[in-house]
């Protein structure tokens, strides 16, 4: 079975993501658990709490079709010590939040060295930056996010993120998304049928399908191997339709949060009815 969403807004509150993606015929979504772009927000308070999780029941939406995103400002491969605590302690509040909601999963990009420090030393430092937060927080799997490798950003190899997970203490707490604007900028060719079977060969065996724990499904308005981040969305980029049927109609990614982060609002409804029809749900 096929979920498809998109990226929703939470003003207001938590508890309007889930009608907001109802409204747009969604079966999955994506969230921020708070202001992506400050550091620090208030806690949830209790019956925001309840309200969202009642909506989620209400809307048939449970926790595998969720896929929160944290705040834009963490870098957990921060080389600086004062930043890296910063981006660590937000980071471990995301979790939390999560935990609070009856979230199973958030979504994060990985972070960069900022040309300060070594590529490994860096991903050793996110792995260790997850470890302290899997620690300090229970249930909640910590999900990768591939990168496009704009700037000195990690993860736009397959081979750093399993490198990340390798240092990762608890692997049954730890995943990958998969953005498809970010690996075809990053230099995977999804865009043909037999660059599409090779990206997957190689997530395979660098990563491991069992990592997977969600897609986000977005055109590139930047041409192939650009390592530049640029989302646009389904069909009016450098990707083409065929990637996304292709996907609609590939088992392994049943039973996952697919969600769209595509530029235009408005198109969304539009865009998740072509895809369910793709997926034929």
């Amino acid at each position: 079975m096929k979920y498809i969403g998109a990226h929703v807004s939470a003003a207001g509150g938590v508890d309007q993501a889930p009608v907001n993606a109802h409204q747009i015929g969604a079966t999955a979504f994506a969230l921020f658990t708070k202001n992506q772009r400050q550091w620090v927000a208030k806690p949830l308070a209790a019956n925001e709490i309840d309200s969202f999780k009642r909506k989620c029941e209400e809307l048939n939406f449970k926790p595998f079709q969720i896929l929160p995103h944290d705040s834009y400002l963490i870098n957990l491969g921060h080389p600086e010590e004062e930043a890296l605590l910063k981006s660590r302690n937000a980071f471990i509040d995301e979790m939390e939040r999560c935990q609070l909601l009856g979230l199973d999963r958030l979504n994060f990009h990985p972070g960069g060295h900022l040309k300060l420090i070594d590529e490994d030393t860096c991903l050793r430092t996110i792995a260790e930056s997850i470890n302290i937060a899997l620690d300090q927080t229970q249930g909640v799997t910590a999900v990768i996010e591939n990168t496009a490798g704009q700037g000195s950003n990690l993860g736009f190899r397959f081979e750093q993120i399993a490198a990340i997970i390798h240092y990762v203490e608890d692997k049954n707490r730890v995943g990958v998304c998969i953005d498809t604007c970010h690996a075809y900028s990053a230099g995977y060719d999804l865009a043909t049928e037999t660059g599409y079977a090779d990206t997957w060969k190689q997530f395979e065996d660098v990563i491991g399908i069992q990592y997977l724990k969600g897609i986000h499904l977005n055109d590139s308005k930047k041409e192939f191997g650009s390592r530049v981040d640029r989302h646009d969305n389904l069909g009016k980029g450098t990707l083409n339709m065929a990637l996304f049927e292709r996907m609609m109609k590939d088992a392994r990614f049943d039973n996952l949060p697919i969600v769209l982060e595509t530029p235009d609002e408005e198109l969304w409804k539009e865009e998740i009815a072509l895809l369910r029809e793709f997926a034929g749900v």
